[in-house]
């Protein structure tokens, strides 16, 4: 079985688990309980097994029947230690869990129907979220309720309920590989199925791999020269409306992948539930707390302290930006915003679409040297009034790259067809890429898919990526179209006036139809008479 067949086996056993044993819940609240237990599960097992090469053969060796955990043997036999372990746990795996929290004990716990689990459960994440980390983690669980009434009535039918849950999470990853990639990848997954049953919310949180892969593509690629291919090295990475996280981690993994470093990576999210689901996927997919910062805040309000910063030498900058913030968001600009740094120059998108307010959010943190792509409605490429005024001030300032039209119905949350906007400061071209990718998919369900065939198969997300790297023009696909072109089509960007999908009109010639018809007319007739002369011959009536 390859890796990324054992990663989706785990998903879907996971994924089967959550919906044989929700019941009455709704996919959302479940989906908060499936998720902290398996970010309970990552953070131990890493734990337990740096412990083991820290302790060496000091660690203890526990019989498959006694329900201790190692760690838990090891304190209580070394309570004069514990605190020099800790320190060193923290500077190696940049956190501490006590033994009573570990999956190892919940899990026991939950197979012996204990009926401390709960209280158990409940002491395990206040410690993470307060003590673990030596960056706090406050709130990481605060979406999850454990004395909900939707897990039981009283705490013993809720204990029980939860007894149930951990135990066949347990049972499910008994069989699997417990490295980073595979459960961090197990849940991404189960992030992916529980928006597919979450409808119209499912777009505050996840962005669908496919379109996070093209944006991941683009934004590592050299600014300057995307055919040259990968920067080897990213200082800094922002998503201003991160969800769960996942398009960040794409970007990070994209250039570890080709042998580069990434210093940090940055999010922003205002959903506090999805906020936590990214901090988690952070950790899950191995990366320390000194490595990423998530910010809990609205984006328009600007209410995040490193991004304040008024003197422009002092401004933090990113080397890459993506980002799929909420569509047409209506929003309530006042006079402040106006003379906000990051509008001033261009003024304020309407109160009916904040859509270019995402996007000069972003581009203001641009670095000189970096790329930006957001995924947004096909309005903000041809509505006017302020938008057209914002839309002409970027075009003027050859700050729009490329713009890339998307199939209708790739998202779970919404049925439009959406396009990605690729933005830089310093372009060295003059002109505007546009690729029409809206009728290159494949149907899947109730939803369309990009195609990603191998070999001679069609592969939609390479072809946009590859026009993108080396600008190539193919006809009603991609063109490359000048500033005096887009200029007097008044800055108006609708993608099918510059590539349009239709097929050319065959010319007619009307002489030639003519001509053939009167042919065949006269066949018809010769043939009438021939046949009329047969009948007559056999005394039957003519036509």
């Amino acid at each position: 079985m390859t890796q990324k067949e054992q990663h989706k086996k785990l998903g879907d056993t996971l994924w089967g688990i959550a919906n044989d044993l929700r019941g009455a819940m709704n996919a959302d609240d479940f989906r908060d309980y499936m998720l902290s237990f398996l970010f309970l599960r990552y953070l131990s097992h890493n734990y337990e097994e740096s412990a083991k090469k820290e302790l060496g053969s000091d660690y203890p060796k526990v019989a498959e029947d006694d329900g201790r955990t190692p760690l838990g043997i090891w304190y209580a036999s070394n309570e004069e230690d514990v605190l020099e372990f800790e320190k060193q746990m923290r500077r190696k795996v940049h956190y501490v869990i006590k033994p009573d929290h570990l999956w190892s004990n919940i899990s026991e716990l939950a197979r012996t129907q204990n009926g401390e689990l709960l209280v158990t459960l409940e002491e395990g994440f206040r410690y993470i979220e307060n003590e673990s980390f030596d960056n706090s983690f406050q709130g990481l669980f605060s979406e999850i309720n454990l004395n909900s009434e939707k897990l039981g009535k009283t705490p013993v039918e809720r204990n029980k309920k939860l007894c149930n849950i951990i135990q066949k999470i347990a049972e499910g990853i008994a069989d699997f590989s417990t490295d980073t990639d595979t459960l961090g990848d197990a849940y991404e997954y189960l992030i992916g199925q529980f928006a597919a049953g979450s409808g119209k919310k499912a777009g505050e949180f996840y962005t669908p791999q496919q379109i996070s892969t093209i944006l991941s593509e683009i934004v590592t690629l050299d600014s300057q020269d995307p055919s040259t291919g990968k920067k080897s090295k990213l200082d800094k990475v922002l998503d201003f409306a991160c969800g769960s996280g996942s398009l960040l981690l794409n970007v990070r993994k994209r250039i570890k992948d080709n042998g580069g470093t990434v210093g940090k990576i940055y999010g922003q999210e205002n959903n506090i539930t999805t906020y936590n689901l990214a901090r988690m996927n952070m950790l899950l997919h191995g990366m320390k707390d000194t490595e990423f910062e998530i910010y809990h805040g609205d984006t328009l309000k600007n209410q995040w302290n490193i991004l304040n910063e008024m003197n422009p030498s002092k401004k933090t900058e990113f080397d890459a930006i993506v980002a799929n913030p909420p569509f047409s968001l209506r929003w309530e600009p006042n006079d402040t915003m106006a003379e906000d740094f990051r509008f001033k120059s261009y003024g304020l998108a309407p109160k009916s679409a904040a859509d270019f307010s995402f996007l000069l959010h972003g581009f203001h943190f641009l670095s000189q040297a970096g790329t930006m792509a957001i995924i947004l409605p096909h309005g903000v490429l041809f509505r006017g009034g302020a938008e057209e005024r914002i839309r002409t001030k970027l075009l003027k300032g050859n700050n729009i790259d490329t713009v890339i039209g998307l199939p209708a119905n790739l998202f779970y949350s919404t049925g439009i067809p959406v396009c990605i906007l690729v933005l830089k400061k310093c372009k060295k071209e003059d002109d505007v890429l546009f690729i029409n990718a809206s009728e290159h998919f494949e149907k899947d369900g109730r939803l369309n898919r990009l195609r990603e065939g191998e070999d001679d198969e069609p592969n939609d997300i390479q072809s946009i990526v590859e026009t993108y790297k080396y600008r190539k023009e193919a006809e009603r696909y991609s063109r490359k179209v000048s500033m005096d072109e887009i200029e007097k089509n008044s800055y108006n960007l609708n993608i099918s006036r510059y590539v349009s999908t239709s097929e050319d009109e065959i010319q007619i010639d009307l002489k030639e139809v003519n001509k053939k018809l009167t042919n065949i007319n006269e066949t018809i007739e010769a043939k009438t008479k021939e046949h009329n002369k047969f009948l007559k011959e056999l005394g039957l009536k003519t036509i």
